[in-house]
């Protein structure tokens, strides 16, 4: 199989509406009046980002979700997106199940595949997505203020328990384990909250590499600080009694992979955090409160504070 069949045979859509599709040299991108352009790229790397054992269903989904995650991050709509793949065999074996999995969630969020390129090399999945939101209204990190409450949507920290497991360094029950990976393997973007939060939060990110991490740029390009409550952070969904030991915390504020939303609300909007929830049909938990004070800082049960390090998973560190 060529790279032109394959790309005909597994990736080739029709188009449903501007921009045009695949098959020309360019996609043509047009946002409509009043709207911003929105563009996130994402590079996976076999070895690095995944697993050579898993799923390629679930990985064609992982890789659309990350980018759509970055897209929830900001309150924008997905419009379409690239694909570049290289590839050690065109193995259609393999491309079939990926191309699904990719396709289905691209479906799931009105997403068109409008190009990339394919070559032969290293497993390597590299996306860029682009979306749409109202001129002024995306949610950046940078606005956080002193009094906003902090929040984050959904659960945090099995996908680094479900990566624990496969280092031999945890163990699991085999149901908690295999909820922990799906985790890993096919996250859920929270592209609805963000675009329901529009208007609402002062500041967003995506967790993926770690709530610390990641809160942390909110932090710096805010110039504010923050500080958690432990029995607030919400408890692993595989483990039960997730915060009572220091593994499960650990996982829960320095764990990556999760790609939930983690943002600002001034206190007074307090409900309408709940209700954008509802809307977007998303758990979220009210974790902490911004400060003036610089840093990262966790108050345990017992109301004792410590110092919580704010660096995120870095590949080159």
């Amino acid at each position: 199989m060529g790279e032109f069949e394959l790309i005909d045979r597994f990736f080739r859509r029709p188009v449903r509406r501007q921009p045009l599709g695949i098959g020309d040299d360019c996609a043509l991108l047009a946002p409509a009046p009043g709207m911003q352009l929105a563009v996130s790229s994402d590079l996976l790397v076999e070895g690095r980002h995944f697993l050579s054992t898993v799923d390629p269903a679930r990985l064609g989904h992982k890789c659309l979700a990350v980018n759509l995650s970055d897209l929830g991050a900001c309150g924008a709509r997905p419009v379409a997106f690239t694909l570049a793949l290289s590839l050690p065999q065109a193995d259609a074996a393999w491309l079939a199940p990926f191309a699904n999995g990719l396709l289905a969630l691209a479906d799931e969020h009105g997403c068109e595949l409008v190009g990339g390129d394919t070559t032969r090399g290293p497993l390597t999945v590299c996306i860029t997505v682009f979306g749409d939101v109202p001129a002024g209204q995306a949610l950046l990190r940078s606005s956080a203020r002193p009094g906003d409450e902090v929040w984050v949507s959904g659960h945090l920290g099995d996908a680094r328990a479900a990566l624990e497991v496969f280092r031999g360094r945890l163990s699991l029950p085999t149901p908690a384990f295999e909820k922990a990976r799906a985790r890993l393997e096919q996250p859920t973007p929270r592209v609805a909250l963000g675009q329901a939060l529009r208007g609402t939060a002062t500041a967003a990110i995506d967790v993926s590499d770690g709530l610390a991490g990641d809160l942390g740029h909110i932090l710096r390009q805010s110039g504010v600080g923050a500080c958690l409550s432990q029995p607030a952070l919400p408890p692993l969904m595989a483990i039960s009694d997730a915060l009572a030991t220091d593994p499960a915390l650990a996982c829960v504020l320095h764990g990556g992979d999760d790609y939930e939303l983690a943002f600002t609300a001034p206190a007074e909007r307090h409900q309408a955090v709940i209700r954008a929830a509802a809307r977007s049909r998303t758990p979220v938990h009210c974790i902490g409160r911004i400060e003036a004070e610089p840093g990262l800082r966790l108050r345990d049960a017992q109301g004792h504070i410590t110092s919580v390090r704010d660096a995120g998973f870095d590949h080159f560190a």
